[in-house]
């Protein structure tokens, strides 16, 4: 972290809302999405950690939100991020509506690998968008559900079919798997990029001194915020894809506060993911325009905090997470 004034963990208490905001279709299982947001001497942030993080791996993220509301943010090199919609691992029925969402956009990220679902349920949802949207690039994320030889397979059926991908998204769980998934598909000319590997790893650069990714994914708080983020991408030397983790207005302030800093080459940003809630924050939600998102901090509204405010009980649980958590950094 940069040097600041660390807060006390009865001011972040008092200043703490917790949230709690339904979701436009089922996402990595998640319906509602549970945050925590305070507002620091520079301005708002945000806590968000999935609800089955440890403690350890939550304190992470809450290194990040501290980073973004008590200290100054890096100087930026542009004022607007090129972003990506995200679909979600729906029927092709479905995919025509969730793309809507999002606007305008020329680079789209497919969900793929979702537990329940077979490779043909995949290969059915990218051949319906490149359908519906033949001049957009198409990644493909599989958050490591794939064994090594159903990446190939349907890496290789893409290709057959002349779907070209513009990298292959943690396709597989381990830094060996990837590592091998990434040397047979670039045969075929198909990149690899690691995300997984990356914010959940004990050592962030290791896929990347293994030689086992072409792109890093790379996200504000699971790093441990922006500074963390930007040590890494520097690290690394790989091209970088910004992207969120399923945050408010407020956490993807934070992700474009980090891509607006990037000095490496990056692709379009993940942080369009505002689009995936029913609601948010801000009277003004961070809604893509043109493919584009500003760079600027959220300012949420009263109204909204009021009404997506958790229960008492989900409150409670959120407090005793954050005294916890903040006794680990």
């Amino acid at each position: 972290m940069p040097l600041f004034e660390k807060p006390a963990v009865g001011d972040l208490l008092a200043r703490a809302r917790v949230l709690s905001v339904p979701m436009r279709v089922r996402f990595r299982g998640v319906t509602h999405r549970e945050v925590m947001v305070f507002e620091g001497p520079h301005g708002w942030t945000e806590w968000s950690p999935f609800l089955e993080y440890d403690d350890q791996e939550a304190a992470t993220w809450l290194k990040a939100a501290i980073e973004f509301g008590y200290a100054p943010t890096p100087e930026l090199r542009t004022k607007s991020i090129f972003v990506n919609a995200t679909l979600a691992a729906v029927a092709p029925a479905e995919v025509e509506q969730q793309l809507d969402a999002f606007g305008e956009f020329r680079t789209v990220k497919i969900k793929v690998a979702e537990p329940g679902q077979t490779i043909e349920d995949d290969l059915a949802r990218i051949r319906r968008v490149r359908e519906l949207r033949p001049s957009v690039a198409l990644r493909i994320d599989a958050n490591g559900g794939y064994d090594v030889g159903t990446a190939i397979e349907l890496a290789k059926q893409l290709a057959i079919e002349s779907i070209d991908l513009q990298y292959f998204e943690q396709p597989v769980k381990t830094i060996a798997e990837l590592a091998e998934v990434r040397e047979r598909l670039a045969r075929i000319g198909t990149k690899v990029a690691a995300d997984e590997s990356v914010r959940k790893a004990s050592d962030p650069l290791a896929v990347a001194e293994a030689n086992a990714a072409d792109v890093l994914v790379i996200k504000a708080q699971p790093l441990g915020g922006i500074t963390s983020a930007l040590e890494i991408t520097n690290r690394a030397k790989l091209p970088v894809t910004v992207s969120s983790a399923l945050e408010t207005s407020i956490g993807i302030s934070m992700g474009l506060h980090l891509a607006a800093a990037i000095e490496v080459e990056s692709f379009d940003a993940g942080l369009a993911t505002v689009a995936l809630l029913t609601d948010d924050v801000c009277d003004e939600p961070f809604i893509a325009k043109n493919s584009k998102l500003e760079v600027k901090r959220a300012v949420p509204s009263e109204n909204k905090l009021a009404k997506l405010a958790a229960d008492s009980e989900r409150v409670d649980w959120w407090q005793e997470r954050l005294k916890r958590c903040f006794e680990l950094i």
